[in-house]
């Protein structure tokens, strides 16, 4: 399907977002659509405050420093409140029930809860009882915001989405398995190369295969030739490698020559941290044709329309 052949209404029909693989590519288009709305309204310095005296609940299991800047801008610009709630497994294990938090926090007032490195299964527990949005920014499954950022800044930039080519290269992190559902969904080839030790989750794979092709190889080479835009993520956020780990990965490393056999101006994306000289160069992640500083300031634009489209 063609984004820029599609009529957005402005609406979704699911109220939480844990999990991109829920998402039709119809409601991809519709965030995506409403992402390039409120960033047009920003940098004409136009108010938007659809989110006038409501609370947003951010509830984060890990540090964060994008998407909680983001998180906490995009809501004072929507006009909205946004209160840090405390949160670790400790409390979980000492008794905290998720059930009656998300009662509680619903009789404060709370339009959407945000959270940040919880399982998929508290999540769906959160969801089952939840009637406010639930909004996953990160977990150990997948990172929906990020893609949906990802494929916002590239379109931006391509003008398109359908018929171009991804390659995502390096370690199968949570970062790959949400984008390759999202990219497959807005019909990008796609093509993903890791070592064996450190593929994507067969799972996220197969699902995604219902909508395209996926390229799997254990070559780097193969997966870039010809590429649009080439991905790739940290290595060692949150969980350093032993020197075996490096060793594996580093013939996975997006450098001058790898990049040299994708398309002409491809662009290279990376949602950060990064580790210039492990997983990137800093003659890539630095170039011009680097994505990686639009990724950061789109993040906040997507952030807005996922917070306007699913609270009501």
């Amino acid at each position: 399907m063609d984004i820029n052949k599609y009529s957005p209404s402005y609406a979704v029909k699911h109220k939480h977002m844990t999990k991109l693989s829920d998402y039709s590519t119809e409601e991809i288009f519709e965030i995506l659509y409403a992402a390039k709305a409120m960033k047009g309204k920003f940098l004409a310095h136009e108010s938007t405050r659809i989110l006038q005296g409501v609370t947003v609940a951010l509830l984060f299991g890990d540090t964060s420093l994008r998407t909680r800047s983001a998180l906490e801008i995009g809501i004072s610009q929507l006009d909205g409140i946004c209160v840090n709630l405390p949160y670790s497994e400790e409390d979980m294990r000492a008794g905290e029930n998720i059930k009656d938090i998300v009662n509680v926090i619903q009789r404060y007032g709370v339009g959407a809860l945000v959270t940040r490195g919880i399982s998929q299964s508290e999540l769906d527990e959160f969801c089952a009882v939840s009637e406010i949005p639930v909004i996953n920014s990160t977990n150990d499954l997948g990172i929906p915001v990020q893609a949906l950022c990802d494929l916002y800044t590239i379109w931006e930039r391509r003008g398109k989405l359908e018929g171009l080519k991804i390659a995502y290269v390096g370690k199968g992190t949570n970062t790959a398995a949400s984008l390759v559902t999202g990219a497959i969904k807005c019909g990008l080839d796609v093509a993903v190369a890791t070592p064996p030790q450190f593929q994507v989750s067969k799972h996220v794979l197969d699902k995604a295969r219902q909508y395209g092709n996926i390229f799997i190889t254990e070559n780097p080479s193969e997966a870039v030739r010809d590429a649009d835009v080439v991905y790739t993520d940290s290595y060692n956020y949150h969980s350093p490698l032993s020197d075996k780990e490096r060793e594996i990965l580093k013939p996975y490393q997006v450098n001058g020559a790898l990049m040299s056999l994708a398309a002409h101006k491809a662009l290279f994306m990376h949602s950060l941290p990064a580790s210039r000289g492990v997983e990137v160069t800093a003659e890539v992640i630095d170039g011009k044709n680097s994505l990686v500083l639009d990724q950061g300031e789109n993040k906040l634009h997507v952030i807005k329309a996922i917070l306007a489209l699913l609270i009501k």
